[in-house]
């Protein structure tokens, strides 16, 4: 059975010709799904009944349910435990901010990328999240916001999983949610994160997509990266650098490096020097963030006081960065953690 969130408006057009429907009806069933927002076919009420019947046969809508919801009580966030019929559950979190609600989609159950400070890497990969699967951890954000008449205003595929690892279905998750027949949020507000995959973002550069490219470094050496990160042995620091410098070439767009600040492991003020020479050439952003707790880790949290001096050090060597404002620290509200504490208790 078709999946009908798994459809760009130009497949659901196709589609629908096949069955000697005019191409309007592409737009109304698009409504319908992403305007509207219904939850099952008999809803879609200006369709003729064949078609309805047609669709109620050989499509699926909404394909997961609700595990459990947990809202912050400090600043609103709201993270989904999403599972689906084949046993998996993945996370999906709502961000509230002054400029619009973000939502955290994950592209992957699990992960394979093994970084060592990372609860979404617990288990292994399990298997890949399909575009339609994506739409919807948007839509039960979206769907919450329609009670306070607010929408989704950006997406950061910054939850369980790599995107580079899941290309083709990310890619087209981002045109499904973009298209302005659908929920119409621009290119330009969403994130596409990566932990360095350099083919993905070749790929994505010599595509010339306008969206945000958010890489994961969290050390400025070999060494110290390898030990964190086991994608640095495929694609060095140097290799990953070089396919950063063509992306900007390439799009003209500024990077945004995340740095996750471990106590003890990579928040030496040398470190930040070093980060700092290492991206001097660049245009780029880097986002501070002071690691979350895992149980099955032994990191710690980077003391204030120290994230401040690294955040100054860096600023002093001429290299835009911030600290990344937290959110659901009162929740289980990073990438993994929801998911690993369920997997836990059964």
């Amino acid at each position: 059975m078709r999946h009908l969130y798994d459809m760009r408006f130009d497949e659901m057009k196709a589609w629908l010709k096949v069955l000697q429907q005019p191409g309007y009806r592409a737009q109304q069933v698009f409504q319908w799904l992403y305007q509207w927002r219904v939850t099952d076919v008999v809803q879609m009420s200006n369709l003729p009944q064949k078609l309805r019947d047609e669709l109620q046969q050989n499509t699926r809508m909404t394909t997961s349910h609700v595990v459990t919801r947990q809202v912050s009580r400090l600043d609103g966030t709201t993270k989904f435990l999403l599972g689906w019929p084949d046993g998996v559950t993945v996370e999906t979190v709502l961000m509230r901010h002054d400029y619009g609600n973000s939502v955290c989609v994950s592209s992957q159950v699990g992960c394979k990328m093994g970084c060592n400070f990372c609860a979404s890497t617990l288990g292994g990969m399990i298997r890949q999240m399909s575009a339609g699967e994506m739409v919807e951890q948007v839509l039960y954000s979206q769907r919450l916001l329609d009670g306070q008449d607010e929408r989704v205003s950006s997406v950061v595929l910054m939850g369980s999983g790599e995107p580079m690892d899941n290309y083709d279905e990310v890619m087209r998750f981002i045109d499904i949610v973009n298209d302005p027949n659908g929920l119409n949020i621009g290119q330009r507000h969403v994130t596409v994160s990566t932990v360095g995959v350099v083919p993905g973002i070749v790929r994505l550069a010599d595509e010339g997509r306008p969206v945000t490219l958010a890489v994961s470094l969290h050390a400025p050496t070999d060494e110290l990266r390898s030990s964190m990160m086991p994608i640095n042995k495929a694609y060095p620091i140097s290799e990953l650098l070089q396919a950063c410098r063509y992306y900007v070439h390439k799009t003209g767009r500024r990077i945004s490096f995340e740095y996750a600040l471990i106590g003890g492991k990579n928040d030496a003020l040398q470190e930040a020097r070093k980060l700092a020479e290492l991206l001097h050439d660049l245009p780029a952003h880097v986002n501070l963030i002071p690691v979350n707790f895992v149980p099955e880790r032994s990191y710690k949290r980077t003391p204030p006081d120290r994230v401040q001096e690294f955040l100054n050090e860096l600023k002093a060597m001429g290299i835009n960065a911030t600290i990344r404002r937290e959110m659901g620290h009162d929740i289980s509200a990073a990438c993994g953690q929801l998911r690993a504490e369920q997997a836990k208790r059964l």
